[in-house]
């Protein structure tokens, strides 16, 4: 399972917002251009911003999900801290640290120094329209994002936890015009942050915004493993598009739908289809609800059984501080989830969970 991700769309709203944050800008005498000055000194800014998470979670099978971050049950459970040092302009960079659980889920290399490198990369603009970014950046596939402050719902669903979470290579981001833009890269293996198998793995997107609307279409194409002793090679291709439709400022929706398959010339071995609806209303100055709905089928060798999960969270904001109380329940045709307490299987997992956002 991927343990995500940010998507392009995740990673651009973040990055905006950490430079708005940290930049004011000043104004030449009589107009609103930059002075010479202020534009280098602007230039130059580094602006730091990052979360710190965490939740409870009663699970009434005395389990959490199989989805990635809140698999315990009964207890405190620590996710993240976060800090991210960024820097804009013609040469820019991404210094994304974390370290806790969640941390250690998403990045991966669970004791050494590299689980805590969630994002580090180096961008270049030879001019406005086109960008180069180089190093470890999280993914463009998905909806949800490895940061907890730019989801709504708390839980993760069963796309995001089954990837990927990041990449690391080489990406050429390129707008046409005002509403579209495309972006190609070239990359080592996926969630790793060094190739292991030979080969790169190539993925694209492309992008457009009509009015409310943002949709973005993307694939990935790579080996996955070689053959033992002369086997057959395994590769893996994902196609994905996620959109959102902003109806008003109070009322959005979202939509993921992705498929993944792994094979070898004659045999499927793995991946999935999926599909997930989300919902988000405003309520008020510091209130929203979110509804996420989802379809998750895993694709094998053999016969695999499908998860329906409905998720519903609140989002109440206190400052920099936003409490996630959320109820989710995941049901199946097959008895696919562990019933800690009755030391069982059975077709449904249902959880009460809270969880505490503070993000700066």
């Amino acid at each position: 399972m991927r343990i995500s991700v940010l998507n392009t769309c995740g990673v651009v709203v973040l990055l905006f917002s950490m430079y708005s944050y940290s930049f004011a800008q000043e104004a030449a005498p009589g107009g609103d251009i930059p002075a010479p000055e202020a534009a280098a000194e602007a230039e130059n800014k580094i602006s730091i911003s990052g979360f710190i998470d965490g939740y409870y979670l009663h699970g009434f099978n005395q389990t959490g999900f199989g989805t990635s971050f809140t698999q315990r049950h009964s207890s405190f459970n620590l996710g993240m801290a976060n800090v991210v040092f960024a820097k804009e302009g013609k040469v820019g960079f991404v210094a994304d640290l974390a370290v806790g659980p969640r941390a250690e889920e998403a990045n991966g290399y669970a004791g050494s120094i590299l689980s805590a490198i969630k994002q580090l990369y180096i961008t270049y603009s030879p001019f406005e329209a086109l960008k180069f970014t180089f190093g470890n950046f999280g993914t463009f596939i998905g909806y949800e994002v490895i940061d907890a402050p730019a989801n709504t719902n708390y839980s993760m669903s069963y796309l995001f936890s089954n990837g990927p979470f990041y990449h690391t290579g080489l990406k050429a981001d390129l707008e046409l015009g005002a509403n579209f833009g495309v972006m190609i890269g070239l990359f080592d293996d996926t969630d790793r942050k060094f190739d292991e198998v030979p080969g790169k793995h190539i993925g694209g997107q492309f992008r457009a915004s009509l009015g409310g609307l943002s949709a973005y279409a993307n694939v990935l194409h790579g080996r996955e493993a070689v053959g033992e002793e002369g086997g057959e090679d395994t590769f893996g291709f994902q196609a994905d598009l996620t959109a959102t439709y902003e109806f008003s400022e109070k009322f959005k929706l979202g939509l993921n739908v992705s498929d993944k398959t792994s094979r070898t010339a004659e045999l499927t071995t793995g991946g999935f289809f999926g599909s997930a609806l989300y919902a988000g209303i405003g309520l008020g100055e510091s209130f929203d609800l979110g509804l996420r709905g989802e379809y998750f089928l895993p694709k094998g060798v053999e016969k695999q059984d499908g998860i329906a999960a409905f998720t519903l969270s609140g989002n109440i904001r206190l400052g920099s501080l936003t409490l996630i109380p959320e109820v989710r329940m995941d049901t199946s045709s097959a008895d696919i989830f562990e019933n800690v307490g009755n030391n069982a299987m059975t077709n449904q997992n249902t959880a009460l969970l809270l969880a505490a956002v503070y993000a700066f």
